[in-house]
C-alpha cells in the first residue's frame, strides 16, 4: 500500500482532545480526537458561520480553539441555529429516537431552531457563499453545503474522506443516498470539510469511491435478505458492511 501524501492543510493549534487546522483563509476544521463530529468555522467579511458544532461535552475545547482564530465572540448573545426543515423539525420536537441524545449522553434541553433550511437557500457571507443541497441518505435531513467560486464541499456525513460513507439510519435510505452523491460528483469542489475524519484535496476520487460502495452496499443488502431468508450464514456480508464504513482518518 502506497503511503498517503503529507497533509497540505496547516495544523494551527493541536491537543490531546482537539485540533485545530486552516482549511482555506478563513475556513478553519476543529476536530475532535474522540472522533466527534467535526465543527467548522468559516469566517465571512460580513457574518460568520459555525457548521456543526459536535456534543457538549466537547464545548470547552471548541471555545479553546475558536480563541486560537479570535472568532468566539462572533457567537457571543446572537447566534442563530439553522437545520433542514426535516431536522429541525425533530429537534423542536426534541425527538430522542432521531437524535439519540441518550447514546451520547447529551443533556436534555430544549433547543430552538431559528432558521429551517430548504434546497436552494444561500448563506451570503459576503467573501462566502455557501449554497444549501438537499442530500438525503445517512438521514432523512442531510444537507451539503457548498461554496462553488472556492470549490469548498461540506459534506456532513453524506461522504468522507477516502469514500467512506456516514451509514444509512433509520430515516435514511441507501437508494437516496447514491442519489445525493451523484449529486456531488457533478461538482467541481476542490477541498471536502466532512463531519468525521481528515480534511481531505481529492473530493472527486472520494465521491466516485463512495458510489461504487453505495451500489456495492445495495447488493449487499439484498443478499443479506436473501441469507436470512434461506437461513444461511450472513456474517461475511456484515463485515462487508462493517469494513465500508471504517474511517479512513489516517
Amino acid at each position: 500500500m502506497s503511503e498517503r501524501k503529507p497533509s497540505p492543510f496547516k495544523t494551527l493549534f493541536d491537543s490531546d482532545v482537539c485540533t485545530l487546522i486552516e482549511a482555506a483563509e478563513d475556513v478553519y476544521q476543529i476536530r475532535f480526537k474522540n472522533r466527534a463530529a467535526n465543527a467548522y468555522l468559516v469566517r465571512g467579511s460580513s457574518r460568520t458561520v459555525m457548521i456543526d458544532v459536535g456534543l457538549s461535552s466537547n464545548f470547552p475545547h471548541l471555545l479553546t480553539c475558536l480563541n486560537h482564530i479570535g472568532a468566539a465572540y462572533h457567537f457571543h448573545g446572537h447566534a442563530l441555529i439553522a437545520a433542514h426543515r426535516l431536522a429541525a423539525n425533530k429537534i423542536m420536537l426534541r425527538d430522542d429516537f432521531s437524535m439519540l441524545r441518550k447514546m451520547f449522553n447529551e443533556p436534555n434541553v430544549p433547543i430552538n431552531v431559528d432558521l429551517w433550511l430548504e434546497e436552494g437557500n444561500l448563506f451570503d457571507l459576503g467573501n462566502f457563499r455557501l449554497n444549501v443541497m438537499y442530500t438525503p441518505g445517512h438521514t432523512s435531513a442531510c444537507i451539503t453545503l457548498f461554496e462553488q467560486d472556492k470549490g469548498l464541499l461540506f459534506a456532513s456525513d453524506t461522504l468522507m474522506p477516502g469514500g467512506v460513507m456516514g451509514g444509512v439510519f433509520g430515516s435514511g435510505s441507501i437508494a437516496d443516498y447514491i442519489q445525493s452523491l451523484e449529486r456531488l460528483k457533478g461538482l467541481n469542489s476542490k477541498i471536502l470539510l466532512s463531519g468525521h475524519g481528515r480534511l481531505s484535496d481529492t473530493p472527486q476520487e472520494d465521491v466516485r469511491i463512495a458510489i461504487q460502495r453505495s451500489h456495492g452496499l445495495l447488493s449487499d443488502t439484498a443478499q443479506l435478505f436473501d441469507a436470512l431468508d434461506a437461513r444461511a450464514n450472513f456474517e461475511p456480508i456484515m463485515q462487508s458492511v462493517r469494513d465500508l464504513n471504517k474511517l479512513d482518518d489516517s
